[in-house]
């Protein structure tokens, strides 16, 4: 049996990714996306977290409204009030380009 917490999915890109250094010289990037719900009708957003060059990658060739394919590792954490979904992407993917992609950025 695999990680019980390694998650697999579609996202969409809420907020413009955005990076920051932590730590002398460590990039992170973060971002809000939002995961598909089947069962619920509720919305939920994730708080996706993305180090080094892959961080970089997702600021550079991704925006608002983009779809992507995302694996890594989920974490909830719960408060009185609400719970927060948090995920630290280790790969991601598009799921769809649009139609007037220029190729020279690739």
């Amino acid at each position: 049996m695999g990680d019980t917490n390694y998650i697999g999915c579609i996202v969409k890109i809420l907020e413009s990714p955005r990076q920051k250094t932590v730590q002398k010289n460590m990039k992170m990037t973060q971002f809000r996306a939002q995961l598909p719900q089947i069962r619920n009708k509720n919305i939920t957003i994730a708080k996706l977290k993305v180090w080094g060059n892959l961080g970089r990658d997702i600021v550079e060739y991704y925006k608002v409204n983009d779809y992507i394919i995302i694996e890594g590792y989920v974490s909830i954490s719960k408060n009185k009030k609400s719970k927060k979904v948090e995920i630290t992407v280790l790969k991601a993917y598009p799921f769809s380009l649009p139609s007037k992609v220029t190729h020279d950025k690739f």
